[in-house]
């Protein structure tokens, strides 16, 4: 997001490497395609590769299909699964349930439903709310966690960080809203796709009207809306959660898009977790799958394999 928290801090480091290619696909060449029933909703789940696993949790204005090239990547020797968040993509919409308390136990309920034990977890925007509980809840399952791009309820510079004008739509949503944007999902996309890139046409048209078609599926848009309007229950949660046990053990990789969040985001986790370390996906902002994909697999590979 351009000069989303410049405000908070000006200073940002960039790295050494090349841009990636531009050209994004949703293919999952591989993996397995599940519908996963737990707590109240129905989760749609990708899952291939083998090895130690590694969940993938997406965040607005995408679905787990962002992670297309990342999911490639890893699963030449890890198991990656990667979940549809609920009420996005293909997953249910469920009439409540959007707290991030929530949805970590969706998660929990997939890992369950797998096999599968301990996880590495990656996440990028709402994602990262919901990664933040799960590793609340969820320490035992937890070896690494990897922070993309966005704030985290209640914790660190959060009330700063929500006097950004450019955070409008943190507050809207409801009936009315709902209206106005039922069948112009493409144009209200357009505005988050656009504004928070570096180089807004490195999110592409194909990707585009991919994710405009899902968000147009009835109950998503208003299932976007309620992830927001969940935020002021998530900050209390987490603050309860600071408060009560103390900050996050695991080690955490904080990353933030150059021309976006940038070391804002480790600001933020160094205020919720004791091993934090820094990085910076360079030349990008916030859609760090689509502007620098490869990068954004670099910094996330590096971590993992310590």
């Amino acid at each position: 997001m351009r000069a989303f928290v410049s405000f908070l801090l000006a200073s940002l480091t960039g790295l050494a490497l090349p841009a990636a290619s531009l050209a994004q696909g949703f293919d999952f060449p591989g993996f397995a395609i599940r519908q996963v029933t737990t707590n109240g909703a129905t989760i749609h789940v990708r899952s291939g590769g083998s090895g130690p696993a590694v969940v993938l949790l997406h965040g607005y204005g995408e679905t787990g299909d962002m992670w297309a090239p990342l999911a490639a990547d890893l699963a030449r020797d890890h198991t990656v699964i990667v979940p549809d968040l609920r009420g996005l993509g293909l997953s249910s919409k469920p009439a409540g349930g959007f707290d991030k308390k929530t949805q970590a136990e969706d998660v929990e309920g997939v890992l369950v439903a797998l096999g599968v034990g301990r996880v590495d977890v990656v996440a990028h925007d709402i994602g990262n709310m919901v990664a933040f509980q799960f590793a609340a809840r969820r320490p035992e399952r937890l070896r690494r966690l990897v922070l993309i791009d966005a704030p985290v309820p209640g914790v660190g510079p959060w009330e700063e960080i929500l006097k950004n004008p450019l955070l409008w739509h943190f507050r809207f949503g409801g009936p009315d809203m709902e209206r106005l944007v039922a069948g112009r999902e493409r144009i209200y996309l357009d505005r988050f796709w656009n504004e928070f890139s570096a180089t807004p046409a490195r999110f592409g048209e194909a990707a585009r009207v991919h994710y405009a078609k899902l968000y147009a599926l009835p109950g998503a848009m208003h299932s976007g809306f309620a992830q927001f309007a969940a935020f002021d229950q998530d900050a209390i949660d987490n603050r309860a959660f600071l408060a009560a046990s103390g900050k996050l053990k695991m080690p955490v990789l904080a990353l933030g898009g150059e021309k976006s969040f940038g070391l804002t985001m480790a600001v933020v986790m160094r205020a919720g977790a004791d091993d934090v370390t820094e990085g910076v996906v360079p030349d990008s902002g916030h859609w760090i799958m689509e502007e620098n994909p490869a990068a954004t697999a670099r910094l996330v590979r590096a971590f993992l394999g310590r």
